[in-house]
């Protein structure tokens, strides 16, 4: 007796069917992304970015005339955010706004009070590890707004 060994053939509705299925995959992966991307944005920067792209050069002379530095740290629940001149001086503001949050959402976007101790902003914050913005408006006493974002990591251990 001899044993017949079947071997199948690969035919058109075979390939059809691997041609459809990879297409599947490749745009519920697509749709999954964007569908994320658009959950997570958190908003417009500006109301009409032709308007503010005409005033940025003005607006970036006016802060690089300040010589400010900014740096921010984080520890034991106070978030620090430094000021400095050009001689490296703490700068006390006329005014001073921030929103604390991630990069990606505005979820865990907070709103810290921050006071000045003479040497440095500091305001309590309750931070997760990872990358942080503070996204700072600032008003110097001569009247000059300095806006900018801030990079903070936070980690834990």
């Amino acid at each position: 007796m001899t044993e017949e060994k079947r071997t199948r053939e690969f035919t058109g509705r075979h390939a059809l069917m691997v041609f459809v299925g990879a297409f599947a995959v490749i745009i519920s992966v697509n749709l999954a992304l964007a569908f994320n991307a658009v959950k997570t944005f958190p908003g417009l920067e500006v109301k009409n970015s032709y308007v503010a792209s005409q005033e940025f050069d003005v607006r970036r002379t006016a802060q690089e005339a300040l010589g400010w530095s900014v740096y921010a740290s984080a520890q034991d629940g106070q978030v620090k955010l430094e000021i400095t001149d050009r001689d490296g001086k703490p700068v006390e503001v006329a005014k001073l706004s921030a929103t604390l949050g991630r990069a990606t959402h505005v979820k865990d976007d907070q709103k810290p009070d921050f006071q000045f101790d003479g040497q440095a902003y500091v305001a309590p914050a309750d931070l997760g590890p990872g990358n942080w913005n503070i996204r700072m408006v600032a008003r110097a006493k001569n009247g000059t707004e300095f806006t900018q974002r801030v990079i903070l990591h936070v980690t834990k251990g």
